[in-house]
This record gives structure tokens, C-alpha cells and sequence, in this order.
């Protein structure tokens, strides 16, 4: 499936006036493991300030596209474009540039158990700018401020609940400023008002700070309550099956498979 985003991902230009380029650019993108198509032929753009959510069911291939828009794995074929810019073919000094820009939570919250909180959200700010102990210090408060931790800073991640966790790990991606968020099943093993919470979060991030968020889930629930777009994997075509604003795809897509998703199989 292909759409009208620009296709070499850089910006395009309507009456001579350019337009911004796509956050996210993915291009005849194939996916492969040990020789084996996971999902082929992958088309699609995420704009920025949308929250984007990438769905299918168990074992489609949401999460290794995730490591695959991260650089965590190399695409067999394709190209991948960050504001116009091929990720895929970018130099050490630049794929490091990008990078810079990103924020990622995996599913487990993936917090240094030996490290506070507030020792967690600094640990990027550490690592990666020349900003003294107290600004550090003062940015990983407010992170954790703005995501709901303020009075925790002090707290090991055993001691928390995994609702914390989550919102811990998301912290901690928010602590360079990233312009695009990129999160594995956010809401995976919440109890359902802590999912909502969750997801009243993320709103609440893309709507105060214009951060971009491309999600993986299976959550129908967070699907519908937050996502501008979905992208849905079709395991039995092996590449995109259908994308668009959730509640138009349930409810008009031609694609049986991705209705029954939407539906949990009901009429």
C-alpha cells in the first residue's frame, strides 16, 4: 500500500512552496530472518505531532519493525527517512546526529534496577551532554515531574509498580528533548485504568510538547483512544494490510482481516 507521502522522504513541494517532510519515512522496507520475509514492501510516512500506532497480531513483526526504525536492525531491502534525511545510508556522524532525536521505551521498562529514578533519567543527560550535575539534576526532576513521578525520585525501580516502571522508562526517553518517541507495547500488562492513565500520558506529552509517538500495540482500547493512524501487518500478504484512522479502517477497510482485529472477530 502506498500513500502520498514524498517518496525519496524528502519534502515536497506544492505551488512551489515546500511543505514539511514526513517525520518518518519508510520505503519499500523488507524485513527478514535467516533468509526467511517477515513482512515485505513496507510503504508508509509518519507526520510530526501524530501519534502513530503500529498493530497486528501476535508475531507479525511490530516490534522488529520498532528495532528496524531505531537501528537496531538492518533492513534486507529499503530505505528509512528521518525529516528527509536516509537513516539507512547515513555516515557514523550522522546516524549518531539522528539518533540524538529519538526517545525509546521497550515493553519491561528495561530501568537500571541498581540506579534511583532520578538516577535513571540522568544517566542520557550524563552520557550525552555538557550540562552540569545540577541541570542534570533539574531536568531529570522535571521529566519525572511531567510524567507523573515528582516524590519519587528517590525510589529503586523494585520498588515500584509497573505502572511506575512505565512511566519511569518513558521519563527517561523524554530526557534529550526527543523529537519522536518510539515505544514497544506501552500498555502491556496494565490493568485497564492504568492502561487509560498511560494513554491519557501520551496524549498529554504529544499535545504539550509536539513530541512525535509511533507506537506498537495490540491494545484495541489504547488503539482507538490515541492513535491519529494505524498501520496494520497482514500476516497472510506479509506486508502493509491497511492504514489510516482506526475507527475508518474498522469500519470501511476491504482488508476481512484487519476488520476482525478491529472487531475482535465480531461482526
Amino acid at each position: 500500500m502506498r500513500n502520498n507521502a514524498p517518496e525519496t522522504g524528502a519534502a515536497n513541494f506544492a505551488n512551489g512552496v515546500p511543505s514539511v517532510p514526513p517525520r518518518v519515512a519508510v520505503r519499500g522496507l523488507t524485513m527478514s530472518y535467516d533468509g526467511r520475509v517477515i513482512m515485505g514492501d513496507l510503504d508508509f510516512h509518519v507526520n510530526p505531532g501524530e501519534i502513530f500506532v503500529i498493530m497486528g497480531g501476535s508475531g507479525c513483526g511490530k516490534s522488529t519493525l520498532l528495532r528496524h526504525l531505531v537501528g537496531l536492525e538492518t533492513p534486507a531491502s529499503g530505505s528509512i527517512f528521518f525529516n528527509g534525511h536516509d537513516f539507512t545510508k547515513a555516515t557514523e556522524t550522522m546516524r549518531n546526529a539522528l539518533l540524538r532525536h529519538f526517545g525509546v521505551t521497550w515493553q519491561n521498562g528495561a530501568l537500571w534496577t541498581s540506579l534511583t529514578l532520578l538516577e535513571n533519567v540522568s544517566l542520557p543527560l550524563r552520557e550525552h551532554t555538557r550540562l552540569s550535575p545540577r541541570e542534570i539534576t533539574d531536568i531529570a526532576r522535571y521529566k519525572l515531574a511531567i510524567t507523573g513521578l515528582a516524590g519519587f525520585e528517590d525510589y529503586m525501580p523494585a520498588q515500584i509498580s509497573g505502572g511506575m516502571v512505565k512511566r519511569a522508562s518513558l521519563a527517561r526517553a523524554l530526557a534529550l528533548d526527543p523529537h519522536t518517541l518510539f515505544l514497544d507495547e506501552p500498555g502491556a500488562g496494565l490493568d485497564p485504568l492504568t492502561s487509560r492513565l498511560l494513554d491519557d500520558l501520551l496524549l498529554q506529552i504529544r499535545d504539550s510538547l509536539g513530541t512525535t509517538l509511533v507506537l506498537v500495540t495490540h491494545e484495541l482500547s489504547s488503539i482507538f483512544a490515541i492513535a491519529d493512524r494505524a498501520l496494520f501487518l497482514d500476516t497472510a500478504t506479509r506486508t502493509v494490510g491497511g492504514i489510516g484512522p482506526p475507527a475508518e479502517l474498522r469500519d470501511h477497510s476491504p482488508n476481512p482481516r484487519l476488520r476482525r482485529f478491529l472487531t475482535r472477530g465480531t461482526p
